[in-house]
């Protein structure tokens, strides 16, 4: 159970967030612990369903098609992922897990909150980990008002 619980904890916690807390970590731990509900220390797809955005990438964390999820599998899953955490702060507010953001786990960030519906692409008032990446690049997240995109010559 240790193995599982070290590796859920790397994998949980680094897709969703870089810069997570001591207390979210633990918390990260337990969600993917919990869903081990027969203890034998990998994740199945039907113990999978019960989180996700572990279940939407299952396949892709799953590399040998054995239709379970290894610490090893999470772990790496995880390293070749970081990247994706979409923003460094986000992971903190994403209190369910699911890799969204609602208005409501975003309300704690007055820089989120201004420049929600923007972010929010698709306009489903939750902001994914692509919206959140490219709000980044395109400096939709950044305190003040939205910079004007120059006029084109003509």
């Amino acid at each position: 159970m240790h193995k599982i619980t070290t590796a859920c904890l790397l994998a949980t916690l680094t897709a969703l967030s870089l810069g997570a807390s001591a207390a979210a970590q633990r918390a990260g731990n337990e969600r993917i612990a919990a869903l081990d509900t027969n203890g034998d220390q990998y994740i199945s797809r039907e113990e999978a369903a019960a989180n996700p955005k572990l279940s939407g990438n299952f396949d892709a964390i799953d590399t040998d098609r054995d239709g379970k999820l290894s610490p090893s599998e999470l772990k790496t899953y995880a390293k070749a992922h970081k990247a994706d955490a979409g923003s460094k702060g986000a992971g903190k507010l994403d209190t369910n897990g699911d890799g969204l953001l609602t208005r409501e786990e975003a309300a704690s960030s007055k820089k989120l909150m201004r420049n929600f519906d923007m972010i929010d692409t698709n306009k489903d008032g939750r902001l994914s980990a692509d919206e959140l990446k490219a709000a980044k690049a395109a400096g939709k997240s950044a305190p003040g008002p939205m910079p004007v995109p120059p006029a084109s010559a003509t």
